[in-house]
């Protein structure tokens, strides 16, 4: 605190002005307060005297003193008239403090805020911020540029206008879903960029939580990922035509085979059931778009031929996918299990059963889990061992052995077929 006359010459300078300027009280009573100012600010004494000359308050304002070491202070100061029992103007009261860590963490806040700006708007994706209840408060410039749009047409959920109408109903269910969830939302949907023309797009959404867990905002983004559609659409037509021309060759392949043995019609029976499954194996596998194929799916689809069989089929196993290549050989070797089983074995007769079991092989345990699988026959006619092997057997057993570095076993107990497999856990794509 600083008292001073009208003419600006201190009469009063307590301890805390000691700290911030430097000087002792001794060294300032008596000198003007103008000895504080830098060269560039001398009219402002003046101009402030003048004020409260007129009875004016100086309220709080940013200025510059300077440091009995010569430095220059960033200031907050207040200045007031004192007036005497009559009313009369008889000196002035200052108050100062020190602005700097003030005006430093105002600085820093503005570095803050540039820097978020910079990095929200230099993004590729559109992004959003959401309070609790779903409201948008604030978009990057991104979303205004594709868009066209601004704040005011935009803030809550005026996000809708912009919309596809065949998917804004749909989108805004989900997003409400998640709201009252106060889980993560992920939605693809289309929206209209300011050339009337629509876009595809991937949209995440998190919620940024307090310390007791409750949901501050919500942070959006949305990427534009029309090309990736597009492509996965040319990569999806061109595999639909890959698929059918490699039917076709495997129809010409039949077609050979008739020839070529006319007369031995087992054999071309047994030959037209392997491309057969083969050409299951691709259906599923392009389907798929060459990447993970659920055991289940493999099954069924394989054995779709044995749903009329007279024996039974029960399936058991978790939701587990394998690549494709193991997909192919184990399908191959279901196929043929089926097929004999359907001759000779317990899907040939009333009563008979077979059961198809898969797991996670060392599932729980430190090492990474594997996958196997089971058939087993009961309820046929009487098995024994085939005489002799042949080609069946090399897609039962010995393909899967050297193809995916499975552990097989064929046996034939006189009660049905047992037919075991195990895998590392480099066939598995995935496990739910």
């Amino acid at each position: 605190m600083v008292a001073k006359q009208i003419d600006g010459t201190i009469i009063g300078w307590n301890a805390a002005a000691e700290r911030l300027f430097g000087y002792s009280a001794g060294e300032m009573i008596g000198r003007s307060t103008r000895d504080l100012l830098p060269d560039d600010l001398l009219d402002e004494e003046d101009n402030i005297l003048a004020r409260i000359g007129q009875g004016e308050v100086v309220g709080q304002f940013l200025t510059k003193r300077l440091h009995k070491d010569g430095t220059l202070l960033d200031i907050s100061a207040t200045v007031s008239p004192v007036c005497d029992s009559q009313g009369k103007i008889v000196g002035v009261s200052k108050i100062a403090r020190n602005a700097g860590p003030y005006l430093e963490n105002q600085r820093r806040i503005r570095e803050a805020d540039l820097r978020f700006r910079m990095m929200a708007d230099s993004i590729s994706q559109l992004a959003w911020m959401a309070n609790p209840d779903g409201n948008i408060f604030w978009y990057n410039q991104r979303w205004y540029d594709y868009t066209g749009t601004d704040f005011d047409t935009m803030q809550g959920f005026g996000w809708q206008t912009v919309h596809h109408p065949d998917h804004v109903e749909r989108v805004t269910a989900r997003y409400r879903e998640s709201l009252a969830a106060k889980e993560r939302w992920e939605d693809t949907f289309p929206l209209r960029g300011k050339d009337g023309q629509y876009r595809w797009y991937l949209s995440r959404a998190l919620p940024v939580r307090g310390e007791d867990g409750e949901v501050l905002y919500w942070f959006g983004t949305n990427t534009d990922i029309t090309e990736q559609r597009e492509q996965a659409e040319q990569i999806r037509v061109l595999l639909m035509e890959v698929n059918h021309r490699s039917k076709n060759m495997l129809a010409i392949v039949q077609a050979l085979a008739r020839r070529t043995a006319p007369d031995d019609v087992g054999f071309v029976a047994r030959f037209e059931e392997r491309v057969r499954s083969l050409a299951v194996n691709q259906d599923i596998l392009v389907r798929r778009e060459w990447r993970d194929v659920p055991v289940l799916e493999l099954v069924q689809q394989q054995l779709r031929f044995v749903e009329t069989a007279p024996g039974g089929l029960m399936l058991e196993g978790p939701t587990v996918s394998l690549k494709p290549r193991a997909a192919e050989v184990i399908g191959m070797a279901l196929h043929e299990l089926a097929t004999n089983s359907l001759k000779h074995g317990a899907l040939s007769c009333d009563g008979g059963k077979v059961t198809i079991g898969w797991d996670m092989r060392g599932a729980g345990n430190d090492g990474p889990a594997g996958f196997s699988m089971f058939w087993r026959e009961e309820g046929g006619p009487p098995v024994a061992a085939p005489q002799r092997t042949g080609f069946g057997t090399s897609l039962i057993s010995d393909i899967p052995k050297r193809s995916l570095s499975a552990e097989v076993t064929l046996e034939y107990p006189r009660e049905g077929v047992r037919w075991d497999l195990s895998c590392g856990p480099e066939v598995i794509v995935g496990q739910g």
